[in-house]
């Protein structure tokens, strides 16, 4: 991958939501919501705290992860979509 997040930033696979409900009802792509778990791709260093140090990420590549409906930033890259959003956005690990 060519991402490389900088400071408390992570890049997440959001995961791809069924398209059928329980009773077997198909949900057109315009209807669907926005999945809100994916899987952490990439991770940056940490955030620097105002002592200058580096605090390190509570996350890591492979995590399966919960966030936000609306967090983070949509990028495109390699004809994949990605979410880019800071490890507070998060808000636990499956």
């Amino acid at each position: 991958m060519s991402l490389k997040p900088l400071a408390d930033r992570v890049v997440v696979k959001p995961l791809e939501s069924d398209e059928q409900t329980v009773g077997s009802i198909i949900i057109p792509d315009t209807a669907k919501e926005k999945p809100m778990q994916g899987e952490v791709i990439a991770v940056g260093p940490g955030k620097m705290s105002d002592s200058g140090k580096i605090v390190a990420m509570e996350v890591k590549v492979g995590d399966k992860v919960l966030y936000g409906k609306y967090s983070g930033t949509e990028v495109s890259v390699a004809n994949e979509d990605y979410l880019i959003m800071r490890e507070s956005d998060i808000f636990a690990i499956i």
